[in-house]
Protein backbone atom coordinates (compact mmCIF):
# COMPACT_ATOMS: atom_id res chain seq x y z
CA UNK A 1 0.00 0.00 0.00
CA UNK A 2 0.82 3.64 -0.46
CA UNK A 3 -0.30 6.69 0.85
CA UNK A 4 0.05 10.49 0.90
CA UNK A 5 -0.29 12.11 4.21
CA UNK A 6 -1.03 16.12 4.21
CA UNK A 7 0.47 16.64 1.45
CA UNK A 8 1.17 20.04 0.11
CA UNK A 9 2.83 21.93 -2.60
CA UNK A 10 2.89 25.54 -4.46
CA UNK A 11 5.00 26.88 -6.79
CA UNK A 12 5.16 30.77 -5.89
CA UNK A 13 1.45 31.90 -5.19
CA UNK A 14 -0.14 28.96 -7.01
CA UNK A 15 -1.28 25.92 -5.16
CA UNK A 16 -0.86 22.70 -6.59
CA UNK A 17 -1.90 20.61 -3.55
CA UNK A 18 -3.15 21.61 0.25
CA UNK A 19 -3.75 18.75 2.52
CA UNK A 20 -3.83 15.89 0.43
CA UNK A 21 -5.07 12.65 2.18
CA UNK A 22 -5.20 9.47 0.22
CA UNK A 23 -4.67 5.75 0.28
CA UNK A 24 -3.93 3.49 -2.55
CA UNK A 25 -4.41 0.15 -1.89
CA UNK A 26 -3.62 -3.59 -3.59
CA UNK A 27 -5.44 -5.02 -6.28
CA UNK A 28 -6.96 -1.79 -7.11
CA UNK A 29 -6.11 0.58 -10.58
CA UNK A 30 -6.34 4.16 -9.91
CA UNK A 31 -6.90 6.42 -12.86
CA UNK A 32 -5.51 9.77 -11.56
CA UNK A 33 -7.77 12.62 -13.59
CA UNK A 34 -7.33 16.23 -13.61
CA UNK A 35 -7.05 19.60 -16.20
CA UNK A 36 -3.90 19.78 -17.88
CA UNK A 37 -1.78 21.62 -14.86
CA UNK A 38 -3.48 20.50 -12.59
CA UNK A 39 -0.76 18.31 -10.80
CA UNK A 40 -1.33 14.69 -12.53
CA UNK A 41 2.69 13.91 -13.33
CA UNK A 42 3.96 15.95 -10.37
CA UNK A 43 1.49 14.13 -8.12
CA UNK A 44 3.25 10.49 -9.31
CA UNK A 45 6.91 11.97 -8.74
CA UNK A 46 5.85 12.77 -5.37
CA UNK A 47 4.72 9.15 -4.93
CA UNK A 48 8.10 7.88 -6.41
CA UNK A 49 9.91 9.66 -4.33
CA UNK A 50 11.46 12.24 -7.49
CA UNK A 51 10.26 15.65 -6.39
CA UNK A 52 9.60 16.41 -2.74
CA UNK A 53 6.37 18.14 -0.73
CA UNK A 54 6.37 21.26 1.08
CA UNK A 55 4.67 19.64 3.31
CA UNK A 56 3.68 16.25 4.12
CA UNK A 57 4.62 12.77 3.61
CA UNK A 58 4.63 9.12 1.55
CA UNK A 59 4.14 6.05 3.29
CA UNK A 60 4.88 2.61 1.46
CA UNK A 61 4.28 -0.31 3.17
CA UNK A 62 7.94 -1.64 4.02
CA UNK A 63 9.52 -4.06 1.36
CA UNK A 64 7.36 -3.14 -1.02
CA UNK A 65 9.07 -2.26 -5.11
CA UNK A 66 7.80 0.81 -6.85
CA UNK A 67 8.45 1.06 -10.55
CA UNK A 68 7.38 3.77 -12.24
CA UNK A 69 6.95 4.61 -16.16
CA UNK A 70 10.30 6.70 -16.84
CA UNK A 71 10.64 9.55 -19.50
CA UNK A 72 13.99 10.16 -20.48
CA UNK A 73 14.03 8.45 -23.67
CA UNK A 74 18.37 9.05 -23.63
CA UNK A 75 19.06 7.44 -20.45
CA UNK A 76 19.40 3.80 -21.16
CA UNK A 77 21.40 4.61 -24.64
CA UNK A 78 24.32 2.44 -23.84
CA UNK A 79 22.07 -0.71 -22.86
CA UNK A 80 20.44 -3.45 -25.16
CA UNK A 81 17.09 -3.50 -24.98
CA UNK A 82 17.02 -6.58 -23.01
CA UNK A 83 18.81 -5.26 -20.54
CA UNK A 84 17.22 -2.06 -20.19
CA UNK A 85 14.16 -4.17 -19.32
CA UNK A 86 15.02 -6.14 -16.62
CA UNK A 87 16.79 -2.87 -14.89
CA UNK A 88 13.12 -2.49 -14.51
CA UNK A 89 13.98 -4.51 -11.25
CA UNK A 90 17.21 -2.62 -9.73
CA UNK A 91 17.95 -5.21 -7.17
CA UNK A 92 17.94 -8.44 -9.97
CA UNK A 93 20.10 -7.00 -12.32
CA UNK A 94 22.38 -6.08 -9.97
CA UNK A 95 22.81 -9.60 -8.70
CA UNK A 96 22.70 -10.63 -12.25
CA UNK A 97 25.54 -8.18 -12.78
CA UNK A 98 27.98 -9.46 -9.88
CA UNK A 99 26.65 -13.49 -10.85
CA UNK A 100 27.91 -13.20 -14.44
CA UNK A 101 31.12 -11.13 -13.52
CA UNK A 102 32.17 -13.70 -11.18
CA UNK A 103 31.24 -16.43 -13.74
CA UNK A 104 33.89 -14.67 -16.06
CA UNK A 105 36.52 -14.89 -14.12
CA UNK A 106 39.83 -17.75 -14.80
CA UNK A 107 40.79 -17.95 -11.62
CA UNK A 108 37.36 -18.82 -8.85
CA UNK A 109 38.57 -18.80 -5.49
CA UNK A 110 37.02 -20.50 -2.78
CA UNK A 111 35.74 -16.99 -1.77
CA UNK A 112 33.93 -16.57 -5.09
CA UNK A 113 31.83 -19.98 -4.90
CA UNK A 114 30.77 -18.67 -1.19
CA UNK A 115 29.77 -15.72 -2.52
CA UNK A 116 28.46 -17.42 -6.03
CA UNK A 117 26.20 -19.54 -3.94
CA UNK A 118 24.53 -17.01 -1.70
CA UNK A 119 23.90 -15.09 -4.82
CA UNK A 120 22.46 -18.19 -6.52
CA UNK A 121 19.87 -18.01 -3.61
CA UNK A 122 18.73 -14.96 -3.67
CA UNK A 123 18.83 -15.10 -7.74
CA UNK A 124 16.40 -17.95 -7.66
CA UNK A 125 14.65 -16.21 -4.96
CA UNK A 126 13.70 -13.21 -7.29
CA UNK A 127 12.69 -15.26 -10.16
CA UNK A 128 15.90 -14.65 -11.72
CA UNK A 129 15.67 -17.76 -14.11
CA UNK A 130 12.83 -16.46 -15.82
CA UNK A 131 13.70 -13.03 -16.11
CA UNK A 132 14.80 -13.13 -20.04
CA UNK A 133 11.74 -14.96 -20.68
CA UNK A 134 9.47 -12.20 -19.03
CA UNK A 135 11.45 -9.55 -20.73
CA UNK A 136 10.50 -11.07 -23.70
CA UNK A 137 6.95 -11.23 -23.18
CA UNK A 138 6.30 -8.05 -22.44
CA UNK A 139 8.58 -6.85 -25.37
CA UNK A 140 6.66 -9.02 -27.46
CA UNK A 141 3.07 -7.75 -26.00
CA UNK A 142 4.02 -4.11 -26.73
CA UNK A 143 5.29 -4.43 -30.13
CA UNK A 144 9.29 -4.63 -30.03
CA UNK A 145 10.22 -7.39 -32.47
CA UNK A 146 12.28 -10.09 -31.27
CA UNK A 147 15.19 -8.73 -33.99
CA UNK A 148 15.12 -5.18 -32.21
CA UNK A 149 15.81 -6.85 -28.69
CA UNK A 150 19.86 -6.79 -28.46
CA UNK A 151 20.38 -3.80 -29.87
CA UNK A 152 21.15 -0.75 -28.01
CA UNK A 153 18.62 1.62 -26.88
CA UNK A 154 20.43 4.33 -29.12
CA UNK A 155 19.67 2.41 -32.24
CA UNK A 156 16.00 2.27 -31.72
CA UNK A 157 13.80 4.80 -33.09
CA UNK A 158 11.74 6.92 -29.85
CA UNK A 159 8.39 5.34 -30.35
CA UNK A 160 10.14 1.91 -29.80
CA UNK A 161 12.61 3.53 -26.71
CA UNK A 162 9.00 4.73 -25.00
CA UNK A 163 7.68 1.16 -25.14
CA UNK A 164 11.33 -0.64 -24.17
CA UNK A 165 10.68 1.81 -20.75
CA UNK A 166 6.92 0.74 -20.34
CA UNK A 167 8.40 -2.89 -20.67
CA UNK A 168 11.11 -1.78 -18.02
CA UNK A 169 8.00 -0.42 -15.78
CA UNK A 170 6.16 -3.62 -15.77
CA UNK A 171 8.51 -6.00 -15.50
CA UNK A 172 9.35 -8.12 -11.89
CA UNK A 173 5.82 -7.77 -10.88
CA UNK A 174 6.29 -4.14 -8.73
CA UNK A 175 4.10 -4.01 -6.19
CA UNK A 176 3.10 -0.50 -7.06
CA UNK A 177 3.19 0.63 -10.60
CA UNK A 178 2.76 4.28 -11.40
CA UNK A 179 2.10 4.89 -15.19
CA UNK A 180 1.94 8.44 -16.89
CA UNK A 181 0.73 8.49 -20.75
CA UNK A 182 1.40 4.52 -21.19
CA UNK A 183 -0.51 4.42 -24.21
CA UNK A 184 1.65 7.18 -26.03
CA UNK A 185 3.23 5.45 -29.22
CA UNK A 186 1.30 2.18 -28.74
CA UNK A 187 -1.03 0.91 -31.61
CA UNK A 188 -4.03 -0.78 -30.66
CA UNK A 189 -2.73 -3.96 -30.58
CA UNK A 190 -0.40 -3.10 -28.15
CA UNK A 191 -2.75 -0.65 -25.87
CA UNK A 192 -5.41 -3.99 -26.16
CA UNK A 193 -2.60 -6.09 -24.70
CA UNK A 194 -1.88 -3.35 -22.28
CA UNK A 195 -5.16 -3.18 -21.04
CA UNK A 196 -5.21 -6.83 -20.36
CA UNK A 197 -1.90 -7.30 -18.75
CA UNK A 198 -3.33 -4.23 -16.32
CA UNK A 199 -6.70 -6.08 -15.92
CA UNK A 200 -4.95 -9.07 -14.45
CA UNK A 201 -1.98 -7.03 -12.14
CA UNK A 202 -2.62 -7.89 -8.69
CA UNK A 203 -0.64 -5.01 -7.19
CA UNK A 204 -1.63 -1.68 -6.85
CA UNK A 205 -1.95 0.81 -9.70
CA UNK A 206 -1.96 4.55 -10.09
CA UNK A 207 -1.85 5.73 -14.12
CA UNK A 208 -2.45 9.19 -15.77
CA UNK A 209 -4.04 9.01 -19.00
CA UNK A 210 -6.14 11.21 -21.32
CA UNK A 211 -7.17 7.94 -23.38
CA UNK A 212 -10.66 7.65 -22.03
CA UNK A 213 -11.60 4.35 -23.44
CA UNK A 214 -8.40 3.30 -21.41
CA UNK A 215 -8.74 4.62 -18.15
CA UNK A 216 -12.59 2.53 -18.81
CA UNK A 217 -10.95 -0.71 -19.35
CA UNK A 218 -8.96 -0.69 -16.60
CA UNK A 219 -9.61 1.77 -13.66
CA UNK A 220 -11.55 0.43 -10.53
CA UNK A 221 -11.13 3.94 -9.30
CA UNK A 222 -10.62 7.41 -10.33
CA UNK A 223 -8.51 9.96 -8.36
CA UNK A 224 -9.69 13.45 -9.08
CA UNK A 225 -7.43 15.78 -8.92
CA UNK A 226 -9.61 19.36 -8.45
CA UNK A 227 -9.62 22.12 -5.96
CA UNK A 228 -5.90 21.39 -4.76
CA UNK A 229 -7.23 18.14 -3.65
CA UNK A 230 -7.58 15.28 -4.47
CA UNK A 231 -11.13 12.96 -4.56
CA UNK A 232 -11.63 9.32 -5.08
CA UNK A 233 -14.54 7.45 -6.69
CA UNK A 234 -15.23 3.86 -6.74
CA UNK A 235 -15.53 2.85 -10.35
CA UNK A 236 -14.12 3.33 -13.90
CA UNK A 237 -13.92 7.39 -15.74
CA UNK A 238 -17.72 7.07 -16.86
CA UNK A 239 -19.04 6.65 -13.26
CA UNK A 240 -16.55 9.50 -12.13
CA UNK A 241 -18.31 11.79 -14.58
CA UNK A 242 -21.59 10.68 -13.51
CA UNK A 243 -20.77 10.70 -10.01
CA UNK A 244 -19.12 14.05 -10.23
CA UNK A 245 -21.62 15.58 -12.60
CA UNK A 246 -24.37 14.51 -9.82
CA UNK A 247 -22.69 16.16 -6.93
CA UNK A 248 -22.03 19.54 -8.49
CA UNK A 249 -25.90 19.47 -9.82
CA UNK A 250 -26.89 18.46 -6.04
CA UNK A 251 -24.80 21.39 -4.44
CA UNK A 252 -26.19 23.79 -7.47
CA UNK A 253 -29.89 22.83 -6.78
CA UNK A 254 -29.12 23.12 -2.97
CA UNK A 255 -28.33 26.56 -2.84
CA UNK A 256 -30.57 27.51 -5.42
CA UNK A 257 -33.42 26.54 -2.50
CA UNK A 258 -31.62 28.43 -0.28
CA UNK A 259 -31.45 31.48 -2.54
CA UNK A 260 -34.81 31.14 -2.81
CA UNK A 261 -36.10 30.89 0.67
CA UNK A 262 -33.75 33.90 1.19
CA UNK A 263 -35.63 35.75 -0.93
CA UNK A 264 -38.78 34.46 0.45
CA UNK A 265 -37.61 35.83 3.94
CA UNK A 266 -36.25 38.94 2.61
CA UNK A 267 -39.93 39.90 1.08
CA UNK A 268 -42.07 39.22 4.30
CA UNK A 269 -39.68 41.04 6.35
CA UNK A 270 -39.82 44.26 3.94
CA UNK A 271 -43.41 44.26 3.69
CA UNK A 272 -44.15 43.50 7.33
CA UNK A 273 -41.61 44.59 9.69
CA UNK A 274 -43.33 48.56 10.22
CA UNK A 275 -46.53 46.20 10.96
CA UNK A 276 -47.49 46.10 14.47
CA UNK A 277 -49.38 43.03 14.14
CA UNK A 278 -46.50 41.08 11.58
CA UNK A 279 -43.70 42.27 13.82
CA UNK A 280 -42.94 39.60 15.53
CA UNK A 281 -43.34 37.14 12.66
CA UNK A 282 -40.77 39.77 11.02
CA UNK A 283 -38.10 39.37 13.53
CA UNK A 284 -38.43 35.86 13.46
CA UNK A 285 -37.83 35.61 9.78
CA UNK A 286 -35.22 37.72 10.23
CA UNK A 287 -33.34 35.00 12.78
CA UNK A 288 -34.15 32.47 10.07
CA UNK A 289 -32.68 34.18 7.31
CA UNK A 290 -29.22 35.07 9.63
CA UNK A 291 -28.60 30.92 9.89
CA UNK A 292 -29.41 30.78 5.96
CA UNK A 293 -26.12 30.65 4.27
CA UNK A 294 -25.24 29.81 0.52
CA UNK A 295 -22.45 27.21 -0.08
CA UNK A 296 -19.58 29.55 -2.21
CA UNK A 297 -18.75 26.61 -4.61
CA UNK A 298 -15.00 26.91 -5.73
CA UNK A 299 -13.94 27.33 -9.08
CA UNK A 300 -12.68 24.22 -11.34
CA UNK A 301 -9.50 24.55 -12.83
CA UNK A 302 -10.94 22.45 -15.90
CA UNK A 303 -11.87 24.12 -19.20
CA UNK A 304 -14.25 22.87 -21.41
CA UNK A 305 -13.35 24.26 -24.74
CA UNK A 306 -16.34 24.91 -27.22
CA UNK A 307 -14.57 24.40 -30.72
CA UNK A 308 -16.78 25.71 -34.12
CA UNK A 309 -15.84 25.05 -37.49
CA UNK A 310 -18.04 27.78 -39.69
CA UNK A 311 -17.94 26.50 -43.58
CA UNK A 312 -17.97 28.27 -46.05
CA UNK A 313 -21.07 27.31 -47.58
CA UNK A 314 -23.68 24.67 -46.70
CA UNK A 315 -22.68 21.17 -47.40
CA UNK A 316 -24.52 18.25 -48.95
CA UNK A 317 -25.14 14.86 -48.09
CA UNK A 318 -22.03 13.19 -49.78
CA UNK A 319 -18.70 15.25 -48.05
CA UNK A 320 -16.17 13.03 -50.05
CA UNK A 321 -15.32 10.08 -52.48
CA UNK A 322 -12.37 8.11 -53.46
CA UNK A 323 -12.51 5.33 -55.85
CA UNK A 324 -9.49 3.49 -56.65
CA UNK A 325 -6.60 5.77 -54.73
CA UNK A 326 -2.70 4.61 -55.15
CA UNK A 327 0.36 4.99 -53.60
CA UNK A 328 3.76 4.23 -53.27
CA UNK A 329 6.83 5.90 -51.64
CA UNK A 330 10.17 4.77 -52.72
CA UNK A 331 8.46 2.25 -54.70
CA UNK A 332 7.01 0.63 -51.55
CA UNK A 333 3.19 0.25 -52.05
CA UNK A 334 1.42 2.10 -49.02
CA UNK A 335 -2.47 1.75 -50.24
CA UNK A 336 -3.66 0.46 -53.82
CA UNK A 337 -7.13 0.67 -55.01
CA UNK A 338 -8.52 2.26 -51.90
CA UNK A 339 -12.28 3.17 -51.47
CA UNK A 340 -13.58 5.45 -48.96
CA UNK A 341 -17.14 7.37 -49.39
CA UNK A 342 -18.11 10.12 -46.58
CA UNK A 343 -21.26 11.15 -45.59
CA UNK A 344 -22.27 14.54 -43.77
CA UNK A 345 -21.80 13.60 -40.08
CA UNK A 346 -19.76 11.13 -40.59
CA UNK A 347 -16.65 10.81 -37.83
CA UNK A 348 -13.44 8.66 -39.01
CA UNK A 349 -10.90 7.58 -37.39
CA UNK A 350 -7.97 6.38 -39.83
CA UNK A 351 -6.21 2.97 -37.84
CA UNK A 352 -3.29 0.45 -38.71
CA UNK A 353 0.03 -0.22 -38.01
CA UNK A 354 1.38 1.50 -41.11
CA UNK A 355 2.11 5.00 -39.52
CA UNK A 356 3.60 6.42 -42.99
CA UNK A 357 0.50 5.46 -44.75
CA UNK A 358 -2.03 7.34 -42.82
CA UNK A 359 -0.12 10.08 -42.52
CA UNK A 360 0.45 10.45 -46.28
CA UNK A 361 -3.59 9.70 -47.08
CA UNK A 362 -4.06 12.24 -45.04
CA UNK A 363 -1.57 14.71 -47.30
CA UNK A 364 -3.35 13.11 -49.83
CA UNK A 365 -6.74 14.66 -48.63
CA UNK A 366 -5.27 18.05 -47.52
Amino acid sequence: MISANNIALAYGKRVIFKDVNIKFTPGNCYGLIGANGAGKSTFLKILAGELDADKGEIGVTPGERIAMLRQDQFAFDEETVANTVIMGHQHLFKIMAEREAIYAKGDFSEADGIRSGELEAEFAELNGYEAEAEAAVLLSGLGIPEELREKKMKELEAGDKVRVLLAQALFGNPDILLLDEPTNHLDLKSIAWLEDFLFRFPNTVIVVSHDRHFLNQVCTHVADIDFGKITVYVGNYDFWYQASQLTLKQKQDENRKVSDKASELKEFIQRFSSNASKAKQATSRKKLLEKLTVEELPVSSRKYPFVVFKPERPCGDIILEIKGLCKKVDEVELFNGLDLNVNKGDKIAFVGGNALAKTTLFQILA
